[in-house]
């Protein structure tokens, strides 16, 4: 099933029963940025906390040292890029769908 966000664009919506062999999750709005700068697919959103919410991207090659470079300072990327994927995550943070 997928949804429509807006022109061009589709989401598609997957059970939360996901095999976490298969994702990588993080609560961190700057990782979850890095790792959409980097390509990695973002499959959903958990908002099943009503405090903070879980990104949850596809796990494939290289999203674990993606991730490790970020949190250890050496993850460089356009900075342009992660200003506008950090203002995307936000804009579906805060959306009511």
């Amino acid at each position: 099933m997928t949804k429509k966000l807006h022109k061009n664009q589709t989401e598609k919506v997957i059970p939360l029963e996901i095999d976490s062999s298969k994702v990588l999750t993080t609560f961190d709005l700057g990782c979850a940025a890095a790792l959409a700068t980097a390509g990695f697919e973002l499959l959903s959103l958990d908002r099943e906390n009503p405090r903070k919410v879980k990104f949850i991207f596809r796990r494939s090659a290289g999203i674990e040292n993606t991730a490790e470079d970020f949190w250890s300072d050496r993850l460089e990327q356009k900075s342009r890029s992660f200003w506008d994927n950090t203002k995307n995550l936000k804009n579906r943070l805060y959306s009511n769908d």
